[in-house]
């Protein structure tokens, strides 16, 4: 990791980590559901998509004081979609960042609503935004809404639950990912731009960037379900051979899989050049997400 994105997520984080420690604090939630979304929220994790929110903004040399809330609303998206892919309807992990599962620790009824909560918790942030215009927050709420469910994330996981047990195509495998994954880390991109208000040219060449960088990041998980360990993931190796997935390495071999991976970073580093972002802290969390070893 180069010493420049260090120093970001060194700045960033405990700006992330005291925003959701706040945001369940003096709440009149029932308190084991309050103990439950508090839970998986806190359990750690890369942090990548707020991250990704943040670094735009950076990298753009714009600022608002709406972005961390933003960035926590995405995050509290993608926490209840862990918890409910868990599940034992789902995928029945009992490990998550190397910590237990939701429904291990609280029950799956609880989980399940825990992760509910979660979800309506982050529109209802988006909607309190208090910095942003009323157009550019609608904006920020049409692109989380299509991201995270059914034509977005939502619709990946039911088609990521089709597919077990099937031989995929390449094309039906790329589908899915970039519904069930890509979706929400391109709608990061797409938030922090929004906030930063840029030209369509430029909201352009970071979809770009972000399809190719979804892609590469389920590419890699892929990858490191093969390569790495339960105690380097944080969660059950060898998962996806298991559940007779079709996976990237499966379709391509491990060979293959990497090509894919280094052609998609590529294809990203390529669309940052396009708008002089090429050494950018977008250009870094590219490298990261492709050299991580969980």
């Amino acid at each position: 990791m180069s010493e420049q994105l260090n120093r970001f997520m060194d700045e960033q984080l405990p700006l992330l980590h005291t925003h959701f420690t706040e945001l369940f604090k003096g709440k009149s939630y029932p308190e084991v559901l309050n103990e439950a979304m508090s839970y998986s929220v806190h359990a750690g994790g890369k942090r990548i998509r707020p991250l990704l929110v943040l670094a735009v903004l950076k990298d753009l040399q714009s600022t608002s004081q709406d972005a961390v809330q933003v960035a926590g609303a995405i995050e509290l998206i993608h926490t209840y979609s862990l918890i409910h892919d868990d599940l034992p309807c789902m995928d029945d992990d009992d490990f998550r960042r190397g910590n237990p599962t939701n429904h291990v620790v609280f029950g799956e009824a609880t989980a399940v609503l825990a992760a509910d909560a979660l979800q309506t918790l982050a529109f209802e942030e988006l909607a309190s935004l208090q910095h942003t215009d009323p157009t550019t927050i609608l904006a920020i709420l049409r692109a989380v809404s299509t991201a995270s469910g059914a034509a977005g994330m939502v619709g990946g996981q039911i088609l990521d639950m089709q597919g077990e047990g099937k031989q995929l195509t390449l094309t039906e495998l790329e589908e899915i990912h970039v519904h069930k994954t890509g979706a929400l880390l391109a709608c990061c991109v797409e938030s922090g731009a929004l906030l930063a208000n840029v030209s369509e040219s430029v909201m352009q060449s970071l979809r770009i960037f972000s399809s190719n960088i979804g892609l590469a990041f389920q590419i890699k998980d892929d990858i490191l379900d093969v390569t790495a360990s339960t105690e380097q993931l944080g969660k059950t190796a060898n998962k996806d051979t298991a559940s007779a997935k079709s996976t990237y390495p499966a379709l391509l071999g491990l060979e293959g899989a990497q090509a894919k991976l280094e052609n998609h970073h590529k294809l990203a580093l390529d669309a940052l050049e396009e708008i002089g972002l090429g050494s950018s802290l977008l250009s870094q969390i590219a490298d990261y997400i492709i050299n991580r070893n969980a």
